[in-house]
């Protein structure tokens, strides 16, 4: 079953990785499981090297390997059950993917600040001065 990684943004047709591609590996899952938790290996990692995949094109891969430093891996061990832990891993990996493939958000532009926000700012500071020499002790 194939790896599908939704639409967005630095993706605008979506993806699919194949399942030659991806690698799994099991093991046992700490934390709670009754009677079984000793004996089924139901924490799975799913792992993926965009470096060597086929289903990228070259920006893409850039993108990929520069943000993620070598292969992807997702861990999912919360469930009792190995397939609910494989959709789990499979859907972590697919958000990583589709997170990672999103353009950098645009550089801030320094503003100035308005007229009225600096007149804003000078009246509450004069109140919060005027509030705190309120509190001094009186005399008559």
């Amino acid at each position: 079953m194939d790896l599908e990684v939704p639409s967005g943004p630095g993706l605008p047709t979506g993806l699919s990785i194949p399942d030659t591609e991806l690698v799994e590996r099991f093991s046992r899952s700490p934390g709670p499981g009754g009677q079984s938790v000793n004996t089924t290996d139901s924490r799975v990692e799913l792992a993926w090297d965009p470096a060597t995949s086929a289903v990228l094109d070259d920006r893409q891969r850039e993108r990929l390997v520069a943000r993620s430093g070598g292969p992807l891996t997702a861990v999912a061990h919360e469930h009792r059950s190995q397939h609910r832990n494989r959709v789990a891993a499979r859907e972590r990996l697919a958000a990583r993917v589709r997170e990672l493939l999103a353009p950098p958000p645009a550089p801030r532009r320094a503003t100035r600040p308005t007229r009225g926000s600096k007149e804003r700012r000078l009246e509450a500071k004069r109140q919060r001065g005027q509030t705190k020499q309120l509190r001094g002790r009186v005399e008559d």
